[in-house]
């Protein structure tokens, strides 16, 4: 039914490190992967205030800005708002197998945990765990209160991967976009998804 490698379900919510979303569309775009994705109204500002993209807030016409910027075809890109309620991802008859969200808020976290609805974000997580699907969390917050641990070990215990932003240093990284790759490469391996981002422990 499912097809682990052609559709993703990507969400970006409001906190810091929005270049590991960033890294992360794009490499699933290359990849020829179709993204389902939903931006929140904080990534937004969030977005403004770490880059110099300017992103459309209509869905079509930021469909249009993502397929220009990384110049892929317009087709693998799927822009919902947090408030399209028709998007296939609120219901779980929807074929998508993999959601992402990168990066997580700790609210978007316990919104989850405690199952709220409050937006296509939420309720798409929601989806996902109900349907036993693959829900992927990237948070980027420290300290980690103990609210926050315990609303991760909700997920964690219903299967999500809780996968924070914390990168490596054994591969000696000479920039900030090795430390961003180490991150997205993690999530592409949960995703499932070949990559060569970055080299695997033991490889020469």
């Amino acid at each position: 039914m499912y097809s682990s490698n052609k559709e993703i379900a990507l969400a970006m919510t409001g906190a810091s490190g929005i270049s590991y979303g960033l890294r992360l569309l794009e490499c699933l775009l290359k990849a020829n992967i179709t993204v389902h994705l939903m931006i929140s109204r904080a990534a937004y500002t969030v977005i403004a205030m770490e880059t110099d993209l300017q992103f459309p807030s209509r869905s079509k016409d930021l469909q249009r800005y993502l397929a220009n910027h990384f110049s892929v075809a317009l087709e693998l890109i799927r822009c919902y708002s947090e408030s399209q309620w028709t998007s296939p991802l609120a219901s779980g008859s929807h074929c998508v197998p993999t959601m992402i969200i990168c990066p997580c808020t700790v609210g978007a976290i316990s919104a989850i945990a405690r199952g709220a609805n409050d937006n296509l974000i939420e309720r798409s997580a929601d989806v996902m765990i109900k349907e036993q699907r693959k829900l992927i969390l990237v948070p980027r917050e420290t300290p980690f209160s103990a609210i926050h641990l315990e609303n991760m070990l909700t997920l964690a215990r219903l299967g999500t991967v809780i996968l924070p932003a914390n990168p490596g240093f054994y591969h000696q990284p000479q920039h900030i976009g090795e430390l961003v790759d180490y991150i997205v490469a993690r999530i592409l391996d949960h995703a499932k998804i070949p990559h060569q981002l970055l080299t695997r422990w033991g490889e020469n």
